[in-house]
């Protein structure tokens, strides 16, 4: 490998310090943009302390920043965390607030409090019981409202790839936890109707959604974060099931991922990353999704999924991240919150900042790596 591990260590402590102490621009003006519109400014997205997706995936990485050193040295931040956002009260309960308990779930022996598990068993019967379900029993992808708060969007008959990620790792832990086969068949259900609905098998693809109401997928864009969701987020479910899964469903995640990885090889920029939309050149090279795509690599790599082949792939895109991070730890050129978009335009056009998740992308990607390279 062309870097060290010292200085992948050094990169994630100074992502994981920044994530801890991250704030919304003080000036919206400090934000860059690609040339057009500026969309994805959602309030809520910014800063650490909200209970809702961005957040939840930050404390995932952290996490497992926690889970690599084994001395708890980010446990006081993360028991903090939760702590007073449930003081404070939590907003409604959608697909993107469930985010936060899939990294609380893992923690539920170090947080030891009844509210936590009690939260996360009612929050596992929410979800199969009272979530708006699309046709075919999909998870609808309902969302915080723009506005915030207990208001919602309902994104009615929308599959999103993002729900995954948000809310489908965490009802399936949930129930490898708690020897619960409803919620472990449930979360195995809503990847494989994802899939149905999203994967675009000529490219080895994922579109961003699907809507029964439309009957398409939107503007047909291969969004990269979006993609992540599934590279990463699907190698998540099969270290979640290990032995539990049954042997046909497993080499099905496993091909849909390979031939994913496949095709996200092809389309790699020389400098490591990927383009916000994956098959345009034209579109800019986003951080976050990329890390998600290496961390997924790498996951697969270190599973013996894949073969070496890609490992220069995986290295490069481990180098892309890297010069992405600056020396104050701000993961940078990462795209803003994005809603389901009708065309290339929507998704060129969502200006980038520093965001929780593109901080805990990162980690993931540098975690995984340093678990690689230096296990």
């Amino acid at each position: 490998m062309k870097i060290s591990s010292d200085i992948i260590r050094k990169k994630a402590d100074l992502t994981a310090e920044k994530l801890m102490n991250l704030q919304a621009p003080a000036v919206k003006g400090e934000m860059n943009s690609p040339e057009g519109t500026k969309v994805g400014l959602y309030s809520r997205d910014f800063g650490i302390w909200e209970w809702d997706w961005p957040q939840g995936v930050g404390l995932l990485g952290l996490s497992r920043l926690n889970d690599y050193y084994k001395d708890g040295r980010y446990l006081d931040f993360l028991k903090n965390w939760y702590e007073i956002n449930m003081k404070k009260g939590l907003p409604s309960r959608n697909i993107n607030t469930t985010a936060p308990l899939l990294p609380m779930t893992g923690l539920l022996r170090e947080l030891w409090a009844q509210e936590h598990e009690e939260l996360s068993f009612s929050w596992a019967e929410w979800l199969m019981n009272e979530l708006p379900r699309t046709k075919e029993d999909g998870f609808q992808h309902v969302t915080s409202a723009v506005a915030g708060g207990h208001d919602v969007t309902l994104n009615d008959g929308e599959l999103w790839v993002d729900t995954l990620f948000m809310a489908v790792l965490f009802l399936n832990k949930m129930g490898i936890k708690y020897r619960n086969e409803a919620w472990i068949q449930e979360a195995w259900y809503q990847a494989l109707i994802h899939i149905k609905y999203l994967y675009e098998k000529e490219a080895g693809l994922f579109y961003h959604g699907w809507s029964f109401i439309e009957n398409s997928n939107f503007g047909k864009v291969f969004w990269c974060r979006g993609n992540s969701w599934f590279t990463c987020g699907i190698m998540e479910l099969l270290n979640i099931n290990r032995n539990f899964i049954p042997t046909g469903l497993k080499n099905y995640f496993i091909q849909t991922y390979k031939a994913q990885s496949s095709a996200l090889r092809e389309l790699q920029d020389e400098s490591g990353l990927w383009h916000t939309v994956l098959d345009d050149e034209t579109s800019y090279l986003e951080t976050s999704g990329s890390a998600g795509i290496a961390a997924g690599l790498l996951n697969g790599l270190r599973q013996g999924i894949l073969d070496d082949s890609y490992l220069p792939c995986a290295e490069k895109a481990i180098m892309g991240i890297c010069d992405s991070i600056t020396e104050d730890g701000t993961v940078e050129n990462v795209s803003a919150g994005t809603a389901m978009g009708w065309n290339r335009e929507h998704y060129k056009n969502i200006i980038t900042a520093p965001m929780a998740y593109g901080q805990a992308l990162a980690l993931l990607a540098l975690v995984e790596a340093l678990n690689y390279f230096n296990p």
